[in-house]
């Protein structure tokens, strides 16, 4: 929707909203910027197109026809268009405050941020950032956003994924039933379509777009499914050790999860990394930029190199 739109829209509900008495589309068509004073048919289709769009997202626009007059009036009743007052116990308030937390650092953050100043707005505390409790998911998966609307909307996705044993990326074509995260990892859980049955699928080696397929409400979640459950039977991969040469006074982070540092060739550090999984690993050095470059082992810095071509393109 255009700036332009939104700010008419904006306005014809605030004059309905602020009108004591029903506005004939004449009147609104003087008191609200943006309507074509010139050209009646021109005014009368958008006129009717604003109406219905601020009916189909839930604004009650009423009409009023007065027998004494030749035109039908228009206004917004404030009682049907505002919320009823809201009421939370405080471990309902606490849990909201917790959710907000959680997607500080996503893409949900704006969405999270309003919600909760809404919430203080109508006198509910449910801003936990001085509290006890702490909350935060690392949600740097490029895939995430993508994954969570699919789950939201029960729509059918397709993805590239490296399969961990050998490196093969393979295209799937999955029904996506939730997005969990254990132990600070990310996992897809669905039905894999072209296999016939549920897998579980790590967001990390999820390489390139995640790409809707068909239209939303296509499939149903089974009832009874353990996500949890599923994803925990997930077989470890072992713990590896990365060579990560470091630039001198750069990657502080890195350098407090080295299992050791030492003096390396050219002038930077070399530093002992363990991981698990390459594609994850890939990840956060190379949102480390050009201040840490991977050395072995070679899949890990493929999976780098990867990174930053894509992000290049």
């Amino acid at each position: 929707m255009s700036r332009r739109k939104t700010e008419r829209l904006l306005n014809l509900v605030i004059c309905l909203l602020a009108t004591r008495r029903p506005l004939t589309a004449e009147q609104i068509r003087q008191a609200v910027p943006g309507y074509d004073r010139d050209n009646d048919e021109a005014f009368q289709r958008m006129f009717e197109r604003d109406k219905s769009e601020l009916r189909e997202i839930g604004i009650p626009i009423e009409v009023h026809r007065d027998p004494w007059e030749n035109e039908p009036g228009y206004r917004i009743v404030r009682e049907a268009y505002e919320l009823p007052e809201i009421t939370l116990e405080p471990d309902e308030a606490a849990v909201l405050g917790l959710a907000a937390q959680v997607w500080r650092r996503a893409s949900l953050a704006g969405a999270a941020s309003g919600a909760l100043l809404k919430l203080r707005a109508a006198g509910i505390d449910a801003d936990l950032a001085e509290g006890p409790l702490e909350l935060r998911v690392d949600t740097r998966d490029p895939a995430f956003p993508a994954l969570w609307e699919a789950v939201r909307d029960r729509r059918v996705v397709r993805f590239g994924y490296r399969s961990a044993s050998s490196g093969e990326l393979r295209t799937r074509v999955v029904e996506p039933w939730g997005v969990v995260c254990r132990r600070g990892k990310w996992y897809l859980v669905g039905h894999d379509r072209d296999r016939g049955a549920p897998r579980v699928f790590r967001l990390s080696r999820i390489a390139g777009q995640v790409t809707p397929v068909g239209r939303p409400g296509a499939f149903t979640v089974p009832e009874g499914v353990d996500l949890r459950g599923m994803v925990g039977f997930q077989e470890q991969p072992p713990e590896r050790v990365a060579r990560v040469h470091i630039r001198p006074g750069t990657c502080l982070g890195l350098r407090h999860a080295a299992r050791s540092v030492r003096s390396g060739p050219d002038g930077w550090d070399e530093a002992e990394v363990t991981f698990t999984d390459p594609e994850w690993f890939a990840g956060w050095i190379a949102g480390l930029g050009a201040n840490a470059r991977v050395v072995d082992p070679p899949d890990a810095r493929e999976a780098v190199i990867r990174r930053l071509k894509g992000a290049l393109r």
